[in-house]
């Protein structure tokens, strides 16, 4: 049952991606160019998301279990430190620069389109590179705190 849940939800994500247009590169770069020929159609499908996050995420918050029942794990961090600063700035010049974010970027790769597949390489390289770095740092946190004792 789980399994099936979440290809629905994935699939009603993916066509919601594709109906609002957000799969292409050209009405999301559109939307981004504020001094240019700005596209605000995206912004009502941005609205619209975070409207529906919001009221799921209240629902969420009150229970202790899904409604396929498993374990709720919603983020307790609220803090807006350099790391999640410096994540957004990367993600923004990411999303401006090919037009895609991860999830449009997936959909439309399983469209074909070529672009999609040049930015999920350059992501995935990202997400390795990340999390090399995180391993590095952990081992040496780790090493320093042996010392340390």
């Amino acid at each position: 049952m789980y399994a099936l849940a979440s290809f629905l939800a994935g699939l009603v994500f993916g066509v919601g991606l594709i109906v609002s247009g957000m799969i292409n590169p050209v009405k999301v770069l559109g939307f981004l160019d504020l001094a240019g020929a700005w596209d605000p159609s995206l912004a009502v499908v941005m609205a619209a998301a975070v409207g529906v996050g919001a009221i799921a995420f209240a629902f969420a918050g009150r229970r202790a279990a899904s409604v396929l029942g498993t374990s709720m794990s919603l983020p307790a961090g609220r803090e807006i430190d350099r790391r999640l600063v410096l994540g957004s700035l990367v993600f923004g010049v990411g999303w401006g620069l090919a037009g895609f974010c991860p999830g449009p970027a997936l959909v439309a790769l399983g469209a074909g389109k070529i672009k999609a597949l040049v930015f999920v390489a350059a992501m995935l390289a990202g997400m390795f590179a990340f999390e090399t770095i995180e391993r590095a740092r952990s081992s040496d946190a780790t090493r320093e705190r042996a010392r340390g004792a």
